[in-house]
Protein backbone atom coordinates (compact mmCIF):
# COMPACT_ATOMS: atom_id res chain seq x y z
CA UNK A 1 0.00 0.00 0.00
CA UNK A 2 1.60 3.22 -1.19
CA UNK A 3 0.80 7.01 -1.10
CA UNK A 4 2.57 9.43 -2.93
CA UNK A 5 2.33 12.92 -1.92
CA UNK A 6 2.92 16.33 -3.51
CA UNK A 7 2.98 18.44 -0.39
CA UNK A 8 2.58 22.34 0.39
CA UNK A 9 2.35 23.61 3.61
CA UNK A 10 3.28 26.09 6.18
CA UNK A 11 4.25 26.07 9.57
CA UNK A 12 6.00 28.72 12.21
CA UNK A 13 9.23 27.08 11.70
CA UNK A 14 9.60 26.47 8.62
CA UNK A 15 7.44 28.60 6.58
CA UNK A 16 5.82 27.80 3.48
CA UNK A 17 6.92 24.53 2.30
CA UNK A 18 6.83 22.13 -0.69
CA UNK A 19 8.05 18.60 -1.63
CA UNK A 20 6.81 15.34 -1.58
CA UNK A 21 6.00 12.58 1.11
CA UNK A 22 5.63 9.04 0.82
CA UNK A 23 3.72 6.76 2.81
CA UNK A 24 4.17 2.87 2.14
CA UNK A 25 2.66 0.36 4.45
CA UNK A 26 3.00 -3.47 4.35
CA UNK A 27 1.92 -6.69 6.03
CA UNK A 28 4.98 -8.82 6.63
CA UNK A 29 2.85 -11.98 7.77
CA UNK A 30 -0.79 -12.34 8.47
CA UNK A 31 -2.71 -9.48 9.00
CA UNK A 32 -4.68 -11.37 11.54
CA UNK A 33 -1.28 -11.93 13.97
CA UNK A 34 1.07 -9.36 12.27
CA UNK A 35 0.62 -5.29 12.96
CA UNK A 36 1.23 -3.37 9.73
CA UNK A 37 4.44 -1.59 9.27
CA UNK A 38 4.78 1.81 7.66
CA UNK A 39 7.42 3.70 6.42
CA UNK A 40 7.54 7.87 5.34
CA UNK A 41 9.93 9.44 3.45
CA UNK A 42 9.65 12.79 3.01
CA UNK A 43 11.75 15.32 0.82
CA UNK A 44 11.36 19.25 0.91
CA UNK A 45 12.70 23.03 0.61
CA UNK A 46 10.91 26.00 2.70
CA UNK A 47 10.49 29.35 2.11
CA UNK A 48 12.97 30.08 4.78
CA UNK A 49 15.82 28.23 2.49
CA UNK A 50 15.55 24.83 4.68
CA UNK A 51 16.38 21.50 2.74
CA UNK A 52 15.24 18.44 4.66
CA UNK A 53 15.45 14.35 3.88
CA UNK A 54 13.66 11.89 6.40
CA UNK A 55 13.08 8.18 6.58
CA UNK A 56 11.20 7.68 9.14
CA UNK A 57 9.48 3.72 9.88
CA UNK A 58 8.18 1.51 12.57
CA UNK A 59 8.09 -2.48 10.79
CA UNK A 60 6.89 -5.59 12.47
CA UNK A 61 7.88 -8.85 11.46
CA UNK A 62 5.81 -12.05 11.15
CA UNK A 63 3.44 -12.77 14.37
CA UNK A 64 5.27 -9.49 15.84
CA UNK A 65 8.49 -11.30 16.99
CA UNK A 66 10.35 -8.68 15.69
CA UNK A 67 10.10 -5.41 15.16
CA UNK A 68 12.40 -2.04 13.98
CA UNK A 69 11.45 1.84 14.35
CA UNK A 70 13.72 4.69 13.08
CA UNK A 71 14.24 8.14 13.25
CA UNK A 72 16.42 9.30 10.25
CA UNK A 73 16.48 12.67 8.97
CA UNK A 74 19.51 14.82 6.77
CA UNK A 75 18.69 18.61 7.07
CA UNK A 76 20.20 21.87 6.41
CA UNK A 77 17.93 23.52 8.65
CA UNK A 78 17.08 26.47 11.00
CA UNK A 79 15.72 26.66 14.12
CA UNK A 80 15.15 30.09 16.70
CA UNK A 81 16.99 29.38 19.93
CA UNK A 82 15.05 30.41 23.07
CA UNK A 83 15.96 30.30 26.78
CA UNK A 84 15.18 27.38 28.72
CA UNK A 85 11.93 27.09 30.59
CA UNK A 86 8.58 28.08 29.92
CA UNK A 87 9.22 32.01 30.59
CA UNK A 88 10.20 33.14 27.65
CA UNK A 89 8.53 35.26 24.63
CA UNK A 90 8.52 34.91 20.98
CA UNK A 91 10.87 37.94 20.85
CA UNK A 92 13.58 36.28 22.71
CA UNK A 93 14.72 33.81 19.81
CA UNK A 94 17.32 34.61 17.93
CA UNK A 95 17.30 32.25 14.31
CA UNK A 96 20.31 29.60 14.18
CA UNK A 97 21.11 27.45 10.98
CA UNK A 98 23.22 24.21 11.05
CA UNK A 99 23.12 20.99 9.53
CA UNK A 100 21.53 18.41 10.99
CA UNK A 101 22.07 14.31 11.41
CA UNK A 102 19.98 12.50 13.11
CA UNK A 103 20.10 8.35 13.43
CA UNK A 104 17.71 6.82 15.79
CA UNK A 105 17.05 3.59 15.64
CA UNK A 106 15.56 0.69 17.52
CA UNK A 107 15.48 -3.00 17.36
CA UNK A 108 12.99 -4.54 19.58
CA UNK A 109 11.99 -8.89 19.85
CA UNK A 110 8.41 -9.89 21.51
CA UNK A 111 8.79 -11.12 25.70
CA UNK A 112 5.48 -12.53 25.31
CA UNK A 113 2.48 -11.18 24.10
CA UNK A 114 2.28 -7.29 22.69
CA UNK A 115 5.39 -6.97 25.21
CA UNK A 116 8.73 -5.92 23.89
CA UNK A 117 12.49 -5.47 24.81
CA UNK A 118 14.65 -3.39 22.52
CA UNK A 119 18.43 -2.02 21.66
CA UNK A 120 18.86 0.67 20.02
CA UNK A 121 21.57 3.00 18.73
CA UNK A 122 21.34 6.94 18.83
CA UNK A 123 23.47 9.78 17.17
CA UNK A 124 22.56 13.07 16.61
CA UNK A 125 24.76 16.13 15.15
CA UNK A 126 24.44 19.53 14.87
CA UNK A 127 27.60 20.98 12.39
CA UNK A 128 28.21 24.67 11.04
CA UNK A 129 26.02 26.08 13.60
CA UNK A 130 25.79 30.04 12.63
CA UNK A 131 23.35 33.06 12.83
CA UNK A 132 20.73 33.09 10.66
CA UNK A 133 21.57 36.26 9.66
CA UNK A 134 25.25 36.47 9.10
CA UNK A 135 26.46 39.90 11.85
CA UNK A 136 23.37 39.51 13.62
CA UNK A 137 23.83 41.22 16.95
CA UNK A 138 21.78 39.31 18.84
CA UNK A 139 24.28 36.04 18.34
CA UNK A 140 26.41 36.69 21.14
CA UNK A 141 23.24 36.62 24.18
CA UNK A 142 21.78 34.22 21.95
CA UNK A 143 20.14 31.05 24.29
CA UNK A 144 22.60 28.74 22.19
CA UNK A 145 25.69 30.58 22.51
CA UNK A 146 25.07 31.56 25.81
CA UNK A 147 24.77 27.74 27.00
CA UNK A 148 26.57 26.42 25.05
CA UNK A 149 29.60 28.66 26.27
CA UNK A 150 28.80 28.08 29.89
CA UNK A 151 29.22 24.37 29.72
CA UNK A 152 32.18 24.06 27.84
CA UNK A 153 30.94 22.98 24.25
CA UNK A 154 31.80 23.78 20.81
CA UNK A 155 29.88 26.72 19.04
CA UNK A 156 30.67 25.18 15.45
CA UNK A 157 28.71 22.30 16.32
CA UNK A 158 27.82 19.47 18.84
CA UNK A 159 26.99 15.88 19.04
CA UNK A 160 26.01 13.03 21.13
CA UNK A 161 26.42 9.27 20.58
CA UNK A 162 25.18 6.70 22.45
CA UNK A 163 22.61 3.54 22.75
CA UNK A 164 19.44 2.54 24.54
CA UNK A 165 17.55 0.51 26.78
CA UNK A 166 13.65 -0.07 26.12
CA UNK A 167 10.50 -1.82 27.44
CA UNK A 168 7.24 -1.36 25.34
CA UNK A 169 3.70 -2.70 25.50
CA UNK A 170 1.62 -2.37 22.55
CA UNK A 171 -2.18 -3.53 21.52
CA UNK A 172 -3.06 -0.90 19.30
CA UNK A 173 -4.97 -2.09 16.41
CA UNK A 174 -3.03 0.17 13.83
CA UNK A 175 0.66 2.28 14.44
CA UNK A 176 -0.81 4.23 11.78
CA UNK A 177 -4.31 5.41 12.95
CA UNK A 178 -5.52 3.26 15.83
CA UNK A 179 -8.76 2.77 16.87
CA UNK A 180 -8.51 1.40 19.70
CA UNK A 181 -5.85 -0.15 22.26
CA UNK A 182 -2.41 0.90 24.40
CA UNK A 183 1.30 1.79 23.36
CA UNK A 184 3.08 2.40 26.55
CA UNK A 185 7.08 2.43 26.64
CA UNK A 186 9.88 3.53 28.82
CA UNK A 187 13.69 4.02 28.06
CA UNK A 188 17.62 4.64 29.21
CA UNK A 189 19.63 6.43 26.98
CA UNK A 190 23.30 7.02 27.94
CA UNK A 191 25.48 8.99 26.02
CA UNK A 192 28.97 8.74 25.81
CA UNK A 193 32.00 11.11 25.47
CA UNK A 194 33.73 10.13 22.31
CA UNK A 195 35.45 10.84 19.01
CA UNK A 196 31.69 11.23 18.16
CA UNK A 197 30.04 11.98 21.29
CA UNK A 198 31.30 15.60 22.71
CA UNK A 199 30.45 14.72 26.28
CA UNK A 200 29.08 12.15 28.72
CA UNK A 201 25.25 12.27 30.23
CA UNK A 202 21.95 10.15 30.49
CA UNK A 203 18.36 10.53 29.47
CA UNK A 204 15.43 8.87 30.95
CA UNK A 205 12.08 8.86 28.62
CA UNK A 206 8.34 7.37 28.26
CA UNK A 207 5.28 7.51 25.94
CA UNK A 208 2.12 6.45 26.74
CA UNK A 209 -0.62 6.36 24.12
CA UNK A 210 -4.35 5.51 24.53
CA UNK A 211 -7.22 5.23 22.10
CA UNK A 212 -11.08 5.09 23.38
CA UNK A 213 -14.39 4.86 21.16
CA UNK A 214 -16.47 7.20 21.89
CA UNK A 215 -19.12 5.14 19.59
CA UNK A 216 -18.95 1.54 18.80
CA UNK A 217 -18.46 1.81 15.09
CA UNK A 218 -15.08 3.60 16.02
CA UNK A 219 -16.52 6.76 13.64
CA UNK A 220 -16.07 8.65 17.07
CA UNK A 221 -13.42 8.10 19.42
CA UNK A 222 -10.90 9.95 21.80
CA UNK A 223 -6.97 9.69 21.68
CA UNK A 224 -4.63 10.07 24.40
CA UNK A 225 -1.33 10.95 24.48
CA UNK A 226 1.58 11.56 27.62
CA UNK A 227 5.24 11.54 27.17
CA UNK A 228 8.09 12.46 29.37
CA UNK A 229 12.04 13.12 28.41
CA UNK A 230 14.34 14.21 30.99
CA UNK A 231 18.22 14.93 31.72
CA UNK A 232 18.75 12.58 34.19
CA UNK A 233 22.43 13.26 34.36
CA UNK A 234 25.13 15.08 32.88
CA UNK A 235 24.51 18.31 30.25
CA UNK A 236 23.38 17.71 27.36
CA UNK A 237 24.71 20.35 24.00
CA UNK A 238 21.87 22.41 23.43
CA UNK A 239 20.15 20.81 20.86
CA UNK A 240 20.06 17.57 22.72
CA UNK A 241 17.62 18.94 25.48
CA UNK A 242 14.31 18.05 25.55
CA UNK A 243 11.77 20.25 23.56
CA UNK A 244 8.84 20.67 22.06
CA UNK A 245 8.10 19.46 18.57
CA UNK A 246 11.00 17.34 18.68
CA UNK A 247 9.60 14.16 18.96
CA UNK A 248 9.82 11.42 16.20
CA UNK A 249 7.12 12.81 13.60
CA UNK A 250 7.51 16.27 14.91
CA UNK A 251 3.96 16.68 15.56
CA UNK A 252 4.36 17.65 19.59
CA UNK A 253 3.10 21.11 20.60
CA UNK A 254 1.10 21.94 17.21
CA UNK A 255 0.21 25.77 18.02
CA UNK A 256 4.02 26.44 18.51
CA UNK A 257 7.23 26.26 16.45
CA UNK A 258 9.60 23.75 16.88
CA UNK A 259 11.83 23.90 20.10
CA UNK A 260 9.64 27.03 21.14
CA UNK A 261 9.91 25.40 24.66
CA UNK A 262 13.24 23.85 25.89
CA UNK A 263 14.62 22.47 28.83
CA UNK A 264 16.31 19.63 30.83
CA UNK A 265 12.94 18.19 31.73
CA UNK A 266 9.99 18.26 30.16
CA UNK A 267 6.34 16.74 30.09
CA UNK A 268 3.65 17.02 27.66
CA UNK A 269 -0.17 15.88 27.29
CA UNK A 270 -2.04 16.05 24.65
CA UNK A 271 -5.95 15.30 24.41
CA UNK A 272 -8.16 14.55 20.51
CA UNK A 273 -11.57 14.14 19.58
CA UNK A 274 -11.32 12.05 16.08
CA UNK A 275 -14.24 11.90 14.00
CA UNK A 276 -15.55 11.00 10.72
CA UNK A 277 -17.66 13.15 8.60
CA UNK A 278 -18.66 10.74 5.89
CA UNK A 279 -20.34 7.44 5.81
CA UNK A 280 -17.01 5.90 3.95
CA UNK A 281 -14.53 7.67 6.29
CA UNK A 282 -13.60 9.45 3.25
CA UNK A 283 -13.68 12.70 5.17
CA UNK A 284 -12.79 13.28 9.10
CA UNK A 285 -11.90 16.31 11.60
CA UNK A 286 -9.85 16.55 14.89
CA UNK A 287 -10.00 18.66 17.94
CA UNK A 288 -7.22 19.08 19.95
CA UNK A 289 -6.12 20.64 23.10
CA UNK A 290 -1.99 20.03 24.45
CA UNK A 291 0.52 21.82 27.31
CA UNK A 292 3.40 21.28 27.83
CA UNK A 293 5.60 21.67 31.19
CA UNK A 294 9.68 22.40 31.61
CA UNK A 295 12.29 22.62 34.58
CA UNK A 296 15.47 24.96 33.83
CA UNK A 297 17.81 24.56 37.04
CA UNK A 298 19.06 28.29 35.75
CA UNK A 299 15.96 30.09 36.58
CA UNK A 300 14.79 27.58 39.86
CA UNK A 301 11.59 26.78 37.24
CA UNK A 302 10.59 22.87 38.39
CA UNK A 303 7.85 21.17 36.30
CA UNK A 304 4.49 21.64 36.74
CA UNK A 305 5.36 25.45 37.94
CA UNK A 306 4.22 26.80 34.65
CA UNK A 307 2.23 25.24 31.38
CA UNK A 308 2.29 26.57 27.91
CA UNK A 309 -1.16 25.22 26.43
CA UNK A 310 -2.09 25.49 23.12
CA UNK A 311 -5.38 23.71 21.26
CA UNK A 312 -7.10 23.77 17.40
CA UNK A 313 -8.27 21.72 14.49
CA UNK A 314 -7.98 19.91 11.80
CA UNK A 315 -9.69 17.98 8.25
CA UNK A 316 -8.66 15.02 7.26
CA UNK A 317 -8.63 12.91 3.92
CA UNK A 318 -7.77 9.02 3.88
CA UNK A 319 -5.29 8.06 1.37
CA UNK A 320 -5.76 4.73 2.09
CA UNK A 321 -8.62 2.80 3.46
CA UNK A 322 -6.80 -0.51 4.21
CA UNK A 323 -3.94 1.05 6.29
CA UNK A 324 -5.89 3.69 7.42
CA UNK A 325 -3.52 6.57 5.83
CA UNK A 326 -4.98 10.23 6.48
CA UNK A 327 -3.69 13.39 4.72
CA UNK A 328 -3.78 15.50 8.05
CA UNK A 329 -3.98 19.07 7.60
CA UNK A 330 -4.55 21.33 11.25
CA UNK A 331 -4.22 24.30 12.79
CA UNK A 332 -3.47 25.57 15.83
CA UNK A 333 -3.19 28.24 18.23
CA UNK A 334 -0.77 29.11 21.39
CA UNK A 335 -0.11 31.49 23.67
CA UNK A 336 1.37 35.05 23.32
CA UNK A 337 0.17 35.03 19.26
CA UNK A 338 1.81 32.04 18.15
CA UNK A 339 -0.29 29.71 15.62
CA UNK A 340 0.79 27.67 12.78
CA UNK A 341 -0.60 25.77 9.86
CA UNK A 342 1.07 22.12 9.70
CA UNK A 343 0.31 19.46 7.04
CA UNK A 344 1.63 15.88 7.32
CA UNK A 345 0.34 11.94 6.52
CA UNK A 346 -0.30 9.86 9.17
CA UNK A 347 -1.81 10.66 12.70
CA UNK A 348 -0.16 13.01 14.63
CA UNK A 349 -0.14 10.23 17.82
Amino acid sequence: MLAILPTVGYKPSTGFTIGATSNLAKYFGDPKTTTISSAVIGFSVSAKKQTSLTLRFGASGKDNRWRLDGDNRFQWTSQDSYGLGTDTAPSDGVNTKFTYIRIYDIAWYELRDSVYAGAGFHFGAHLDVRPGVEGDPAWEDSAYVLYSTANGFDLDGQSSTGFSLNLMLDTRDSPINAYRGWLASVGYRPFVRSHLGDSSWQETYFDVRSYVGVTKDARQRLAFWVYGDFVASGVAPYFDLPALGMDTYGRSGRGYTEGRFRGERLMYGELEYRAALTRNGLLGMVAFVNTVTLSNTQTDEKLFDSFAPAGGIGLRLMFNKRSRTNLCIDYGWGRQGSKGLYLGLQEAF
